[in-house]
């Protein structure tokens, strides 16, 4: 009996330790930091597929965005944060929130279909945003642009989902070498960032933009290559992000892996780890 005791109390403890890892890991990534992945290249070259960054939540303040979700597919687990915080969702408004600054690298949740985006903020409530040749113009005075050579990547399939990238120099088989123009754009505020572009499109001139009050304007730094807040979020873009949709800040990279999986090691970027993000 005293063995069927010790064995039944070992298993109840072995179940409360991970309930209460679980709780602790959930407290953690509501109030502090975040994990993220980059899945797309929309923000080359400041983070490339497959880089690992935390976070930080703290930078903003918290709403119900704050709250984590918890999207499994393969196993059917679909817990989404509106689902934990809904209660707080609908004010706009944050608790200890703080204004993000333009050329923030954000981490925000999606106004229509709740994903997790990464895009750079350009806009700030009241300003206006107009594209013109690539361009960007805020409050009618356009951004100031250097060439910076050019950005060449490899023409493979990247990270888990096997994308492959889009090239300014045309269609060229495996293996060769996928260029794109790459230029500095530094905004307002002073803040100097690499954008990308590969050719003439849609995106590249817009009509003008007016930021509404408590929604700011964000944009990919692959300028050619993201879904953003240029397009109306009913053609699949972002359009404006809600103050209380910010999730957090973007300001280091932890890890980086180029490969199919983080456990392809010899694909991993050492010299991207712990790089801070510009």
């Amino acid at each position: 009996m005293a063995a069927k005791e010790k064995t039944g109390n070992a298993f109840v403890e072995t179940i409360k330790t991970i309930v209460y890892a679980l709780v602790i890991a959930g407290i953690f990534r509501t109030l502090f930091f975040q994990p993220f992945w980059i899945p797309s290249g929309s923000m080359k070259e400041t983070l490339l597929i497959g880089d690992f960054l935390f976070v930080n939540k703290m930078a903003y303040g918290y709403s119900y965005a704050s709250c984590p979700s918890v999207i499994i597919p393969r196993i059917g687990v679909n817990i989404d944060a509106k689902d934990i915080c809904g209660v707080f969702d609908g004010d706009n408004e944050r608790l200890f929130g703080s204004e993000p600054e333009r050329g923030d690298v954000a981490v925000f949740r999606h106004p229509v279909s709740g994903r997790d985006y990464i895009k750079r903020l350009i806009g700030l409530p009241g300003d206006t945003i107009q594209i013109t040749q690539g361009v960007v113009s805020i409050n009618g005075v356009p951004v100031e642009l250097r060439g910076d050579g050019v950005f060449e990547e490899a023409m493979e399939r990247q990270g888990p989902q096997g994308m492959r990238p889009r090239c300014e120099n045309g269609a060229i088989g495996e293996g060769g070498t996928c260029m794109k123009s790459r230029q500095i754009e530094t905004l307002p505020n002073g803040v100097e960032h690499a954008i990308l572009n590969i050719g003439n499109q849609a995106s590249d001139n817009t009509g003008v933009y007016t930021v509404p009050v408590g929604h700011y304007f964000f944009m990919g730094d692959n300028r050619d290559n993201s879904a953003d807040s240029r397009l109306a979020q009913q053609a699949g873009g972002v359009g404006f992000v809600p103050f209380e949709n910010l999730i957090g800040r973007a300001d280091r990279i932890v890890f980086s892996s180029g490969g199919r999986s983080m456990l392809f090691f010899w694909t991993w970027r050492s010299d991207r780890f712990f790089k801070a993000i510009k």
